[in-house]
């Protein structure tokens, strides 16, 4: 047969191949539809549907909330507002409560995941069944304000520490609950997205309800077990006298002798500690840091499962779905080689084709764990570095922690800051997480696509190919190095003299003039090094507010660090655990009942007791509570500026009051 023949053969071999109407995959029958293909899911009605199911809880959770608001006085937490009136009850005291750290982390959790699925659904507020395209941001915005009121009563309960609280809350948790598990064991299948994308993001909004479901009858059995009314603790003070004991407590002096330089073991164990946070004797990490980190866990959760999801299941079915037609295809754009040319694609080619969809998944994959996996990581260390800020402002040294003097006072930026680090801390964690995503996905399609697949095969390594063709470039490069090193360390320094001195130096003048054209270009290279390094170190450490991604003169264009910085402001200046517990000794000499009978927001009334008149007590008692008082302010001078403003009154601590001026 003629090459003509031939070629009119193959042409007309490669159109049938090609022909639109009969052969191309798309348009050809898949047999059983695929598991994860979400067209094969009809969409699911539970006996109570959500829209249902918030048309009632939303009633009852407003009736619950006014009930609490009407039995429980106002008068004992504030005495002077409205005359003990009925008032909005406070969701969570982020400054004075200690107690109650598992519920707020659960009701926030509930609250944050379901605002990460609504930003998903096409009818985000649910008394809305159908909304179009033009409405829905209006609604997502409704929504936004809804769902915090929705969830107010389950915390609310909490912090009214009252056994009427107590039970409200195990009704409203025990329905939450019921109903989420009931819908999700009825349609754990869902037509959004992935069909158990609907199941497996509401695995943190069960946890979090089934820990209130516990947590309220235990408080409730634990509060009728006992005769009288339970009087609510402070557990706080415990915490404060742990802290000014250790801060008191006398230490052995530490021996410098027969301390070396540390082993590598050592170093290793150290580095170690440092992302691993241990529970210190005499600190307790605040709650608001407790609640960020807590967010910051479940946003690493939701975005990865997301992404899971989306990529995942969809890159299986195009990987199922390969055909001859879509391996010829790859074949002629150069993606797939071929051992013989002239001929069709075959099976061999296929499997190539399907493997490298493999190997596509499997980059991914492993890109988003490691993702995971450092920014868990950062998280500990940024919490390990936490500690070690506040107990460094505790002490006063606020130059080690923002590298200049600042006054720790509260002003109208760092309330502002205070408030938003919860929600900062969540958000720079998705974004970080997306970022390291992407950029880990690339780097390893890369790293796989141009080294690992090369060397299996043998074929498409234009690396290697590159690389060979420099290698004298790079042999040069690294020469002029290696030269540089050898004639610095033997020739242009003195090895007699402790300070070393220079030697040799028109020498050194000439080796510099001449290795000036290589050590340009040595310079190009650790220029990109540099912009990788930078740009991977940033990557890495988004989500952790407490490292500046600038320089120390450009942090204040990092909206995350400054964040950081007036949030430690807000918490050192007015929950420092010296304050408090000068305040609870306050509270015990002006109280007979003792410490049992305080009141959590009786911390805040120490305070107040600075500026009234000291009660009559003999004058030993007197000149004890000035010293300890001075030894306290001399360890704590980020509590000068306090003190200042109660010395102008002169009241405190026994002294005689000044007649006021008119």
């Amino acid at each position: 047969m003629s090459s003509e023949a031939l070629a009119s053969n193959h042409n007309q071999d490669v159109n049938s191949s090609f022909s639109y109407e009969d052969n191309w995959y798309i348009y050809e029958p898949m047999g059983e539809l695929d598991d994860m293909n979400r067209d094969a899911i009809s969409a699911c009605l539970p006996t109570v549907p959500f829209d249902l199911y918030h048309v009632c809880m939303a009633p009852v959770s407003l009736m619950v909330l006014l009930v609490l608001s009407l039995l429980i006085k106002r008068k004992r937490l504030y005495k002077h507002c409205l005359d003990g009136a009925p008032g909005l009850l406070s969701p969570v005291h982020f400054l004075e409560e200690e107690g109650i750290k598992g519920v707020t982390v659960a009701v926030f959790g509930i609250l944050f995941s379901s605002l990460c699925m609504l930003v998903l659904d096409a009818n985000p507020l649910p008394f809305v069944s159908s909304s179009s395209s033009h409405s829905r941001e209006y609604w997502k915005i409704m929504a936004l304000l809804y769902y915090p009121a929705f969830y107010y009563p389950l915390i609310a309960c909490a912090t009214v520490q009252h056994r009427i609280g107590y039970f409200f809350g195990c009704l409203l948790s025990w329905c939450h609950c019921v109903v989420h598990i009931w819908q999700k064991v009825e349609c754990p299948e869902s037509p959004k997205i992935y069909r158990y994308y609907s199941l497996l993001s509401s695995v943190p909004i069960i946890l979090c309800l089934v820990v209130l479901s516990l947590w309220y009858p235990a408080q409730l059995v634990k509060n009728f077990r006992r005769k009288e009314k339970m009087a609510e603790e402070v557990l706080g003070n415990g915490f404060y006298k742990e802290y000014l004991k250790n801060i008191l407590a006398k230490r052995p002096p530490e021996g410098n002798a027969g301390k070396g330089k540390p082993g590598v073991f050592s170093r290793l164990q150290s580095y170690l500690h440092s992302y691993i946070y241990t529970p210190q004797e005499g600190f307790r990490i605040p709650l608001k840091l407790v609640l960020s980190l807590a967010m910051a866990v479940i946003a690493v959760y939701q975005v990865a499962l997301l992404l899971l999801v989306t990529f995942v299941p969809n890159i299986q079915i195009v990987r199922s779905g390969m055909t001859m037609d879509v391996t010829a295809l790859l074949v002629q754009f150069g993606l797939i080689p071929m051992e013989n040319p002239a001929s069709l694609p075959g099976d061999k080619e296929l499997a190539t084709a399907k493997h490298y969809v493999w190997a596509l998944e499997v980059c991914f994959v492993s890109s988003l764990v490691v993702s995971c996996l450092l920014t868990f990581s950062m998280l500990m260390r940024s919490l390990v570095r936490h500690r070690i800020n506040l107990q460094r402002l505790y002490r006063g040294a606020v130059v080690d922690v923002f590298y200049r003097p600042r006054k720790l006072q509260p002003s109208q930026q760092a309330l502002v800051c205070w408030m938003c680090f919860t929600g900062f801390q969540a958000a720079f964690t998705c974004l970080g997480l997306l970022i390291q995503q992407l950029v880990f996905f690339i780097c390893a399609v890369a790293f796989t696509f141009l080294v690992v697949i090369p060397l299996q095969s043998g074929t498409n390594m234009y690396l290697f190919k590159i690389a060979e063709n420099m290698w004298p470039f790079w042999l040069t490069l690294v020469a002029s190095v290696i030269v540089q090193n050898f004639l610095t360390h033997y020739f242009f320094l003195e090895k007699g003299h402790l300070p070393r001195e220079l030697t040799n130096r028109r020498a050194l003048y000439i080796v510099t003039y001449l290795l000036f054209p290589l050590n340009v270009l040595v310079g190009v290279l650790a220029g990109v090094w540099r912009m990788v390094v930078s740009a991977l170190y940033n990557v890495v450490h988004f989500c952790q507010l407490d490292v500046s991604l600038l320089s120390h003169g450009a942090e204040a264009f990092d909206p995350g660090y400054r964040t950081y910085c007036y949030y430690l402001k807000i918490e050192v200046s007015q929950s420092h655990p010296a304050m408090k517990a000068f305040c609870l000794l306050l509270l015990q000499s002006q109280s007979p009942q003792g410490p049992k009978g305080q009141q959590p927001s009786d911390i805040e009334e120490g305070v107040m007791l600075m500026n009234q008149p000291a009660s009559k007590a003999s004058h030993r008692k007197q000149n004890c509570a000035r010293w300890w008082l001075a030894y306290t302010l001399l360890n704590n001078p980020s509590l000068l500026p306090y003190r200042k403003a109660v010395l102008l009154n002169a009241a405190a601590n026994g002294m005689q009051t000044s007649p006021v001026k008119p």
